[in-house]
């Protein structure tokens, strides 16, 4: 591809390494689903209808991890 000044080509490289790595993220680990992942009341968005909620899950799921490990 010719470019006709640096900066075009450093934009368009930009772009390209940009795909790449949106394309080879890792996926989200929990969907959203309408419904709190520990409770399960109803919510209109995000995964946790507030932050204790989302603070005890992600202590369930380290014990969880924790105890798989041993």
């Amino acid at each position: 591809m010719n470019f006709p000044d640096a900066a075009d080509e450093a934009a368009a490289r930009e772009q390209q390494m940009i795909e790449v790595a949106l394309a080879n993220r890792p996926r989200p680990a929990v969907e959203f689903t309408g419904k709190c992942h520990y409770c399960e009341e109803t919510i209109s968005k995000g995964h946790y209808c507030d932050a204790g909620c989302r603070e005890d899950h992600e202590r369930l799921l380290w014990a969880q991890k924790q105890r798989s490990v041993a």
